[in-house]
């Protein structure tokens, strides 16, 4: 791996605190735009954003907001998001968001875990927040960002101009900047709640810091750039990528998209230099490709597109394998990526990305392959709330398909004799807030934290992720399979495909519950013969795909969309398995009838 330890361009990089980073790029970038709504109707720069954050800053103080406190924040991918975010870095507090899906009693456990006096809203939520205020938690008052002038609003609810009129004359910005120190808790992340409660993770400034430290060593971020903050900032992923990284750190444009249904819309608007998504979202883009190309009317220029993308795709493999590519086929490539290849980043508005990651779930190798061939290869990464983000790694100069990359530095891993996968370093988390106990069940006192994934490390450092150890699945004959990547490949199989849910521990074999895309399946009758027949080719597909223990031998297609934060996924798509076989129970006895 190539390491570039140039900082001198980015002044954030030297911080002691994120709140510290940020004034620095400010400071270094302030006319530059920072954060935007794609038709630009907001639009701040460094300079705006810092203006604003100082002034709700003294506002909060006045409130009553103090260093340490918590601050609640519920609102969609905007603007103001950083300007609030901020506002309460500046106080020293530690500022916290909620998934938009949270009922009013999810929101009332989350305040009264985080002892929450003072949060943010819009509108759409305001009643939510209310209903959670009312029953008992210690929330006082809750600040209204899209509050009309002279609106009549409920008790306790303020609008943003009159908290920013509280501001206290006795507030010293400077000082309270001053005063934050490296291991004060800048923000918490909550778990998803799949095993219990949700945790708070506790996560530093000198977490954020030292993870951008160690990711910027592995490879630096380019000078200039923007990106499209589309997941919710709840999730470690956003709030990292587009906020602390990109926006703080970097002094990247960070282009809002309230509508994640709507990203590639805006990513078209954009054209970002920076690209990160879930799995599911490249398997689409992928999909939508390869409809663009067998739809083609000229079959000479259909056979063309499709004999570039194999070729392209072999020199992918001779690459990864380490052997020699032939001339000929190196030159071939080269003249598709300019003449085909070029076309189709841009029909996806990604023609400028210097950068792309994918992450939070396993990705089917087919598709690493296929974008890298078409010249945008996604960095796959891999980490989790309590890792700041980011532990491992793979750079656009180092990159081995199918696993998530190497350590960054300053990040140590190793594996249990079961295979799980132990991190340490300066990312890790100060714990779960209020659960001590919680905390030592996975972090020991000298600094390892027990991920719960199971992986295997190559020879040369490679990180390969298996599964979640408490998923794996062992069948009737004692065989270890991970429903992951069974599911990974199914729903790579089909664009019609939404959700996978393969089940088989302690049984004879595998079966599959099976949710269709709302997008992909649209028209397409869950009941009907056609659509049954298209799914079991996409299934003999994936079956051909696995092992004969890992196939799945019979499959039902449930009917109906299975939402983010619904009774099958968690606000950040991961399956809730459980709850998942005891809705579905009859299902799946039938399947196994």
């Amino acid at each position: 791996m190539t390491m570039t330890e140039n900082t001198a361009h980015v002044p954030a990089l030297a911080a002691r605190t994120m709140i510290e980073a940020f004034r620095l790029t400010a400071d270094a970038h302030p006319d530059r735009v920072a954060a935007r709504t794609p038709d630009d109707s907001v639009s701040y720069t460094f300079a705006e954003v810092r203006e604003r954050a100082e002034r709700l800053a003294a506002g909060l103080y006045g409130l009553g907001l103090r260093r340490g406190d918590t601050f609640g924040i519920m609102l969609v991918n905007r603007p103001e998001f950083h300007v609030v975010d901020l506002a309460a870095l500046h106080v020293g507090a530690t500022p916290f968001s909620i998934y938009n899906t949270s009922a009013p009693e999810q929101i009332e456990y989350l305040f009264g875990d985080a002892g929450t006096t003072i949060a943010l809203t819009e509108r759409q939520f305001i009643e939510r927040l209310l209903a959670a205020r009312d029953a008992g938690t210690k929330l006082e008052t809750i600040i209204l960002l899209d509050a009309e002038p002279g609106e009549q609003l409920p008790n306790g609810v303020i609008s943003l101009a009159d908290a920013e009129a509280a501001a206290d004359p006795a507030f010293d910005l400077e000082a309270s900047v001053a005063a934050i120190e490296p291991d004060d808790v800048l923000t918490l992340i909550y778990t998803s709640g799949t095993t219990g409660p949700p945790k708070g993770v506790m996560l530093t400034h000198a977490n954020l810091l030292g993870m951008i430290g160690g990711m910027h060593r592995a490879y630096a971020w380019p000078q200039e750039g923007s990106g499209v903050s589309f997941l919710p900032s709840a999730h470690i992923a956003d709030r990292w990528g587009f906020h602390y990284a990109a926006l703080m750190t970097y002094g990247y444009t960070i282009t809002a998209c309230a509508d994640p249904k709507a990203v590639m819309q805006v990513v078209g608007q954009v054209k970002p230099t920076f690209f990160g998504a879930v799995p599911r979202i490249w398997e689409k883009l992928k999909a939508g490709l390869e409809a663009m190309v067998a739809g083609q009317e000229d079959p000479a220029v259909k056979a063309k597109m499709e004999g570039a993308i194999q070729a392209a795709i072999q020199k992918v493999r001779l690459e990864q394998a380490g052997e020699a590519v032939p001339a000929e086929l190196a030159a071939g490539v080269a003249q598709a990526d300019e003449q085909l290849f070029a076309p189709l980043r841009a029909a996806l508005g990604l023609q400028n990305v210097q950068w792309s990651v994918v992450g939070a779930a396993p990705t089917p190798l087919e598709v690493l392959e296929f974008f890298a061939a078409i010249g945008l290869p996604p960095c796959e990464v891999w980490g989790m709330s309590e890792t700041s983000a980011i532990s491992t790694m793979n750079t656009p100069d180092a990159m081995r398909l199918g696993t998530v990359g190497r350590p960054i530095p300053g990040v140590e891993v190793r594996l249990a004799d079961d295979g799980e996968l132990f991190v340490k370093g300066p990312n890790i988390m100060k714990g779960y807030r209020g659960q001590p106990e919680k905390t030592a069940e996975c972090l020991s006192a000298d600094g390892w934290l027990a991920t719960g994934d199971v992986a295997e490390i190559d020879a040369d450092g490679f990180v390969k992720i298996v599964d979640r150890k408490k998923e794996l699945i062992i069948n009737a004959a004692g065989k270890n399979m991970s429903p992951a990547n069974i599911e990974a490949r199914i729903k790579a199989a089909s664009p019609l495909i939404g959700q996978a849910v393969c089940i088989g521990d302690a049984r004879p074999y595998n079966v599959a519950l099976i949710a269709l895309d709302p997008d992909g399946a649209a028209g397409h009758d869950p009941t009907s013969p056609e659509t049954r027949a298209l799914i079991e080719q996409a299934v003999e597909l994936a079956n051909s795909q696995l092992s004969r223990v890992e196939q799945i031998k019979k499959f039902t297609i449930l009917d109906g969309e299975w939402q983010p934060g619904g009774d099958e996924l968690t606000p950040t798509m991961k399956l809730k398995r459980k709850p998942i076989g005891e809705k579905y129970a009859a299902q799946i006895a039938e399947l196994y009838a």
